[in-house]
């Protein structure tokens, strides 16, 4: 069945709804829905964080009677598991919904197609794909997590126009303008962690916490929520009264099994946890990192690091975006520059990238970049 005008418009209001939880949902998706009925909405919701009601069920509480003979339209497939929860489609069924419009099938194993076909057993029509790719943008690292076990990697840059991220001092404060400063602080605030190399934190000493106001994010009754800050330190040098040690969130610092375990004990006492033995070559298995930090339901990653660290990422596949913020101004050729690409000596031999998005952000050009694959 071809979804209609007002199949469309329901559907775009639930999209719109489930954005609401942008920054408070992890680790679950982010879900909305509105109920229908004779052309008028009778109930809404979305999912605000995890062992909240899930958006179907605060929909189908504000519709009430109203609900029964109703189609919702649903942004993610409802669920038909016991989790923190009672299941969706049970509420739906009780509640007398005739139709139900989804925008995308649950990745989760657990779900999967089981929560439409306990709807279309029971007699209530279904159709699905209805907006489709918006709900999958929505929710790009839990469905590559669910998918692949790894979170989506969104690598944040900033540079002068001439592609220079630092002075060949090192100094970097401030390439960009207070305005890119801030749309960092949203990206930062949607992520569900940070992840930095030790030669980023030495040279600028990062505190990589969101700096945005409750109200801006999560609500004036609910503190915001503070991203995991992941440190790759090989060989633990990372002082213990860095900035990262004065912000309120968790902080996970990745090492090598060679570290000294007395390093270790220090960045414990003062408050990190501490993670020793995933090597390759000397150097932190970055696949192992993120294929952990997966298991430890982690959805989106961002990193926020110097080329080194972002270049070793690139060149091994793991990068899903590449959000550039691009400065009017040139720093010169004995500037740093933005990747460390060893071995790209042809022309052949270049980083395929799709631009997504372009756009200024005050003074400033923002980038959105999707890298090719070979």
């Amino acid at each position: 069945m071809t979804a209609d005008a007002k199949d469309l418009a329901f559907m775009a209001q639930a999209l719109r709804l489930a954005r609401l939880g942008l920054f408070t949902t992890d680790p679950n998706p982010r879900v909305g829905c509105v109920l229908v009925r004779a052309g008028t909405v009778v109930g809404e919701g979305y999912h605000r964080c995890a062992g909240a009601p899930h958006a179907e069920r605060i929909a189908l509480t504000t519709a009430g009677k109203q609900a029964k003979g109703a189609t919702a339209y649903i942004t993610l497939e409802p669920c038909c598991h016991q989790g923190r929860t009672p299941p969706c489609t049970d509420g739906l069924l009780t509640a007398g919904v005739e139709r139900v419009v989804i925008a995308m099938v649950d990745p989760n194993p657990r779900v999967a197609g089981r929560g439409l076909a306990a709807l279309e057993a029971a007699g209530v029509a279904v159709q699905v794909g209805v907006l489709e790719a918006y709900a999958q943008a929505l929710n790009p690292g839990f469905i590559k997590r669910m998918q692949q076990g790894l979170p989506h990697v969104r690598c944040k840059l900033a540079a002068s126009l001439d592609g220079r991220t630092a002075m060949a001092s090192g100094k970097s404060k401030w390439i960009t303008s207070a305005a890119a400063r801030r749309d960092v602080q949203r990206l930062r605030a949607r992520s569900s962690a940070i992840l930095t190399g030790s030669g980023t934190l030495l040279a600028d000493d990062p505190a990589l916490d969101v700096r945005l106001e409750e109200a801006e994010l999560a609500g004036p009754d609910e503190p915001v929520r503070q991203p995991l800050r992941v440190l790759v330190d090989s060989h633990l040098r990372t002082p213990t009264d860095a900035r990262l040690f004065d912000q309120p969130g968790p902080i996970l610092i990745i090492g090598l099994a060679t570290a000294a375990t007395e390093a270790a004990r220090r960045l414990e006492a003062a408050g990190a946890e501490v993670r020793l033995g995933a090597i390759s070559e000397d150097r932190v298995d970055l696949t192992a990192l993120l294929r952990y930090l997966g298991q430890r339901e982690i959805n989106e990653v961002q990193v926020e690091a110097g080329p080194t660290l972002a270049g070793a990422l690139l060149q091994a596949g793991l990068v899903d975006e590449i959000v550039l913020y691009l400065a009017p101004h040139l720093m010169g050729d004995g500037s740093r520059g933005l990747f460390r690409l060893p071995g790209l000596t042809q022309m052949s031999d270049r980083v395929e990238l799709t631009i997504r998005d372009l756009r200024t952000i005050g003074p400033d050009l923002r980038i959105i970049a999707v890298p090719g694959r070979s």
